[in-house]
């Protein structure tokens, strides 16, 4: 039996042959596409509902919202809690023409309120005689924070260093009639205690012998610290200033009725 065989061309078995081998590579990229596309899908999105979705966005809208919100709580809250700067007056410090009387009992029951007054010359302000007014107070050890009822030490470092520390302290005041009114001027002077030794210290005055001296107990030796002198510390401005705007209170604004009607 003789079998007839049909041949074909070799340019068009190679054609048809790349031809169907093309058409795999791009259907199988096509299919490897769209399972990376449906893959990030499922990754992003896994299984979520539109319902879902809608709420993710509104959280993030939230999230959003508060933070533009407590960006604009803190310039207001920066504003709200930023305490007034202190208001300074002159040393010394001019006031109006008033009755020379009653601005120095004025001057006096101010400073009277801190320290206990040693000497004083009232200021004089006549047609005929024109005296400057002095006043002396005694020094006064600084109050500590245990006794926020002492003036003569002002809050703040003023107190917390005369709590470590024995300071002491004097004020001058001095008035001056001019012809706009009068300059009254006050000097705190601040003082630091000298010792020998510091309180509580470990060595004490009365030092053992071992020479084989004999040694009189008779006298008693005190242990505690001998004060040297007073170390100068300059000037207490913040007092100054206190006892300053307390004046200048007391003679140009009226008295307002207390509780007690004082």
């Amino acid at each position: 039996m003789v079998v007839l065989s049909r041949r074909f061309p070799r340019s068009e078995t190679v054609a048809s042959g790349v031809s169907s081998t093309g058409a795999a590579k791009v259907g199988g990229m096509a299919h490897c596409a769209s399972r990376h596309r449906a893959n990030r899908n499922q990754r992003v999105c896994p299984n979520r509902t539109p319902h879902q979705r809608s709420a993710l966005h509104v959280r993030w809208i939230v999230i959003c919202a508060l933070a533009l919100m407590s960006a604009g709580c803190g310039q207001l809250a920066y504003r709200l809690g930023t305490d007034i700067p202190p208001q300074y007056v002159p040393n010394p410090l001019d006031l109006p023409p008033v009755p020379a009387d009653f601005l120095w009992l004025q001057v006096v029951d101010a400073v009277d309120d801190v320290f206990r007054i040693s000497r004083e010359q009232p200021v004089v302000n006549q047609p005929g005689a024109v005296l400057e007014g002095r006043l002396e107070t005694s020094y006064k050890v600084g109050g500590s924070i245990l006794e926020p009822w002492r003036k003569d030490s002002s809050p703040g470092f003023e107190r917390l260093q005369s709590t470590l520390q024995s300071i002491r302290r004097r004020a001058i005041v001095h008035v001056r009639p001019h012809s706009n009114g009068y300059s009254v001027e006050i000097i705190v002077q601040k003082d630091l205690e000298d010792t020998d030794r510091t309180q509580y210290a470990t060595e004490t005055t009365a030092g053992q012998r071992h020479d084989g001296s004999r040694t009189s107990r008779v006298d008693d030796f005190d242990d505690n610290p001998q004060t040297l002198g007073w170390i100068p510390l300059g000037r207490d401005t913040t007092l100054e200033q206190i006892l300053l705007q307390d004046i200048f209170r007391r003679v140009t604004q009226k008295d307002t009725p207390g509780l007690l009607n004082h």
